[in-house]
């Protein structure tokens, strides 16, 4: 066990160096050495993003072309990206740990002696995860799946997020990123497994309750640091301000994003459940109504029935 993960971390640090062009242990964002880690290489990326599933989308449409099977390579997409955010949330507890030991939560929350340069990295190679889940889009494409606002949104929008954060250098980027690889652990096991299993999982409708949760606590959290940082800065000796690193627009873009995630997920949740429990209770009552008109014609005929019996007793009473 030990062997296998020293070797995935050799390859880790291997593949940043390549892909940093530095060494892993002196790595950091704002040289702009980096792949992906300028305005003009996001907005590119993400312009071909809505060119390229929408591209396809229409092409697929128009020569009616049928929906690709890609079961195992879906199965294997989703593997990688179970074990990957596993791996990063088990990067963020052990360098967060020692911090919180040693200072405090708040301090590993605000302080920006919490970024430090091992934090740094896993930020960007979180953030370079979000620009290879992309391809999840790609795979709903292909399959002629059902393509929706949320999903593209919120697919499109995180990579850009995490971007804004890393820029930003917001010190408390970790709360909101380490919910949701404990997420996402769970939720690219159980696309991996339904892409191979079809039986039914009885526990998908508590993704999405999952997913609500978190914002819930991410807007908690980030909104309560937002106000105490901004009355630091107007009453710096009030008890409930304190200051929390990072620029002011990644703070309140973050807030946005997060709020917008909130509202549509619980959008996304009472039209997809909802929808089915009334399916299943409209379709409960109409069978019960079929069942009780099935009595009610039954009693019917025994009275009916009954009723000649009587007239052919009575008739043949009287014969006599």
């Amino acid at each position: 066990m030990s062997v296998l993960v020293e070797t995935i971390k050799n390859t880790v640090v291997q593949g940043v160096e390549q892909l940093s062009k530095q060494p892993w242990y002196e790595f950091t964002f704002e040289n702009k050495s980096s792949p992906l880690s300028t305005n003009k290489e996001v907005f590119i990326g993400f312009c071909i993003y809505f060119i390229v599933i929408f591209g396809i989308q229409a092409i697929m449409r128009k020569f009616n072309i049928k929906p690709i099977q890609l079961k195992w390579p879906f199965f294997i997409h989703n593997c990688i990206l179970t074990v990957v955010s596993a791996a990063l949330l088990s990067g963020f507890a052990y360098n967060l740990l020692p911090i919180m030991k040693k200072h405090g939560i708040l301090y590993a929350m605000c302080n920006v002696g919490s970024f430090t340069q091992q934090m740094e990295l896993l930020y960007y190679l979180n953030y370079l995860v979000k620009w290879w889940e992309l391809i999840d889009t790609l795979f709903l494409v292909l399959k002629r799946k059902k393509l929706g606002f949320l999903h593209v949104y919120h697919h499109s929008f995180t990579m850009v997020l995490c971007y804004v954060e890393l820029v930003g250098r917001v010190s408390i980027s970790w709360v909101v990123i380490t919910i949701n690889l404990a997420i996402h652990v769970v939720m690219y096991y159980y696309y991996a497994r339904t892409s191979v299993i079809k039986k039914r999982v009885w526990w998908k409708q508590y993704l999405t309750t999952m997913q609500i949760v978190q914002f819930i606590i991410d807007i908690i959290i980030i909104y309560a640091v937002l106000i105490a940082n901004n009355l630091y800065k107007l009453f710096p000796n009030f008890i409930l301000s304190f200051p929390c690193a990072g620029s002011d627009f990644a703070h309140v873009f973050g807030c946005l994003i997060v709020t917008s995630y909130l509202f549509l997920f619980i959008d996304f949740f009472k039209k997809t459940y909802n929808s089915t429990s009334s399916k299943k209770s409209t379709s409960k009552e109409n069978a019960e109504s079929k069942k009780s008109k099935s009595t009610s014609q039954k009693s019917t005929n025994l009275r009916h029935r009954s009723k000649k019996e009587n007239i052919s007793h009575d008739s043949a009473y009287s014969e006599n």
